[in-house]
């Protein structure tokens, strides 16, 4: 009789566990989460308020589901239209396929999928690109500019700034012409300088600048070090 009890106590086991694995919901065989970011449960939400009858009850689980999103994302409080970002989400997970009633309207499918335009990036000059895309900013600059002394200073400091950015990137001499010929290639030819017969500051003094700080930056910390020393030395100890 003993035995009997343990033959159907371990059937009784065995029916159950198998019942446990045939209810067993595998991800292979679940729903595909559009946003997974929010989770199965609130995807089953919008399912559930897709399901409802009336459009008062939509409307109200609707607003349930996007109080919760809201509290699943606290960080984005503040960000412009956070509100209505959160309904535009709520239609995505929904297919666009759930009649409820956004404060923001409805969006389409179109609209959110649609790609943004593309950026407009500065437009390189690849055979002088060591000049930097400030220096054709200045050149458009001066070439708007009318005639006279200020638009000549203009064009003499843009060409000793070419220079310089020329000697950083090569710190070989650079002859005046090559500067001047570039500066009419990036004017579009209506900067000419060729036939000037003022030159540009030479190169030692325009790489001085970066030594020049250097070597007081150098000097002021050996002066501060000193009187430290100096201050140390002359303390009193008791």
């Amino acid at each position: 009789m003993q035995q009997n009890r343990k033959t159907s106590g371990l059937k009784l086991y065995t029916t159950h566990f198998t019942i446990l694995i045939d209810d067993l919901e595998y991800n292979t065989e679940r729903e595909h989460l559009i946003i997974p970011e929010y989770g199965r449960h609130l995807q089953k939400m919008i399912n559930y308020a897709k399901t409802r009858e009336t459009k008062e009850e939509r409307n109200k689980v609707a607003k349930a589901i996007i109080s919760v999103m809201g509290n699943l994302q606290p960080h984005l409080r503040d960000v412009p239209d956070f509100q209505h970002k959160l309904w535009d989400q709520l239609f995505i997970m929904a297919d666009f396929n759930i009649d409820v009633d956004s404060p923001y309207g409805e969006p389409s499918r179109e609209e959110i999928q649609a790609r943004p335009e593309p950026l407009k990036y500065p437009q390189n000059f690849p055979k002088y690109r060591f000049y930097g895309n400030n220096i054709k900013t200045m050149i458009d600059v001066a070439v708007g500019w009318e005639d006279g002394e200020l638009k000549e200073a203009l064009t003499y400091t843009i060409a000793n700034h070419m220079k310089k950015c020329f000697l950083n990137w090569n710190k070989d001499t650079v002859e005046d012409d090559v500067i001047y010929n570039h500066l009419f290639e990036l004017s579009g030819g209506k900067i000419d300088l060729k036939n000037t017969e003022e030159d540009l500051s030479d190169a030692t003094s325009l790489m001085r600048t970066k030594s020049k700080y250097g070597s007081k930056s150098n000097t002021n910390k050996k002066s501060n070090n000193t009187n430290k020393k100096k201050y140390s030395n002359n303390r009193k100890r008791y």
